[in-house]
């Protein structure tokens, strides 16, 4: 009789190296604040990096000049006003109308205290979210709060905090409240192209429902928008989007923060053009594993895991700070191997998953190797495997069942 080998993610490991990543973002903190002050790279950024444009747009908007931000020059003069000892300060403003909409306040106080409110918020809207999907699981918290792409986002300034709450809140209520799921996801109308795959995904799932919510809700977002700015401002945007698009295939954007399939092309030579075929494949493909896995199963956990990954095999356009989202894949897959049984390379690909927001963007700098799509790819590929009709269990992977103790999580 043969015993299989305990795996090398123990509870004890669990436990232990979360805590190193915190200690590790105590260190850089501190470190940041102490020599802020005598490192010329670091006292002439702004705190918060990204927040800088949503700040600038908010103080055009409160002048009375919201449409300016649409137009580079006028909205870099604004940065520049509003930064002048910055440097790195010149970012260009691709959202839609219904974002501008909701930064809209931001300058109406100062601005670190702007940011400070604008991290909280996102923080606790993710953290409550995320809180739905682990339960009473006290041991995981510190994995939570150790994941890179939490910091990744809190360090930019960035909406991922609040768009993957609005993501994973939709499909945590698609059950019991359609229509509330579907307004949630109407709101993720200030970065549409997340939505893509949602809309497979309800499709699939014949949620008439959160779609007709949905629907309504990014709709009378977008009226109240034009309300606010003028039809002008759609026109605006849409010409924002040519911009984005050619400053992506130009590369003028930083490709080695992009974890998309046409920059880990691109970071390589392949022409624009045909880094954007394969784009396409890859979303096409990231669409069928959400048909499927959706048609097939109405687990929860699978469903939220395939949709919000391969939602950035979907899309060109995205940022290290918007893999804040994988936190609930990790989180849905990490369940369903303790309730089902492991297969063999979950436990890898969710830790390379995790990583990945930290060492993803610094591999692509150093040797022009974009291998988020890779991660992302085989995060959907190991909960679509769990529909598809193949063996149960591979050779040397724990059975099914109950998850042995020395492969749980602290709990």
């Amino acid at each position: 009789m043969t015993t299989s080998r305990p795996h090398w993610l123990n509870a004890e490991r669990l436990r232990v190296y979360p805590r190193i990543f915190l200690v590790l973002y105590a260190v850089a903190l501190v470190g940041l604040v102490v020599l802020r002050p005598f490192v010329p790279v670091l006292s002439t950024g702004a705190l918060g990096a990204d927040f800088v444009a949503f700040y600038s747009a908010s103080w055009l908007v409160l002048a009375g000049r919201g449409l300016d931000a649409y137009d580079l020059n006028l909205y870099l003069q604004a940065q520049h006003s509003l930064f002048p000892d910055a440097t790195g300060v010149g970012y260009g403003w691709f959202y839609p109308p219904t974002f501008l909409l909701v930064v809209a306040p931001l300058a109406l106080l100062p601005y670190l205290l702007s940011l400070l409110l604008f991290s909280a918020g996102g923080l606790a809207a993710w953290l409550g979210t995320l809180r739905s999907v682990i339960g009473r699981r006290r041991g995981a918290w510190p994995l939570v709060l150790a994941f890179p792409g939490l910091w990744a986002c809190l360090l930019q300034g960035q909406n991922g905090l609040y768009t993957a709450a609005l993501g994973a809140g939709s499909l945590l209520l698609l059950r019991r409240r359609p229509w509330l799921a579907g307004v949630l996801l109407g709101l993720l109308a200030i970065k549409p192209h997340l939505a893509i795959l949602f809309a497979v995904a309800l499709l699939a799932a014949r949620a008439w429902r959160t779609i007709a919510s949905a629907a309504l809700t990014a709709g009378a977002f977008l009226a109240a928008s034009i309300a606010a700015f003028g039809p002008a401002s759609v026109t605006a945007w849409l010409d924002g989007m040519n911009l984005a698009q050619a400053a992506t295939s130009g590369g003028a954007l930083p490709l080695a923060k992009m974890p998309s399939v046409f920059a880990m092309l691109r970071l390589v030579g392949v022409p624009a053009d045909w880094a954007l075929g394969v784009q396409v494949v890859a979303g096409v493909a990231a669409a069928v594993a959400v048909w499927l896995v959706w048609r097939r199963t109405d687990a929860l956990p699978l469903r939220g895991a395939v949709l919000m990954a391969g939602t950035f095999l979907a899309n060109p356009y995205a940022f290290d700070y918007d893999l804040v989202w994988l936190a609930f894949p990790i989180a849905w897959l990490a369940l369903t191997g303790l309730a089902d049984g492991w297969r063999r390379g979950d436990r890898e690909v969710l830790v390379a998953a995790w990583l990945l927001p930290a060492f993803g963007p610094a591999l692509a700098t150093v040797s022009g190797l974009q291998l988020a799509p890779v991660v992302l790819g085989a995060l959907v590929w190991i909960a679509l495997r769990r529909v598809l009709p193949v063996p149960a269990v591979s050779p040397g992977s724990t059975p099914p069942g109950p998850a042995r103790p020395e492969s749980s999580p602290p709990g």
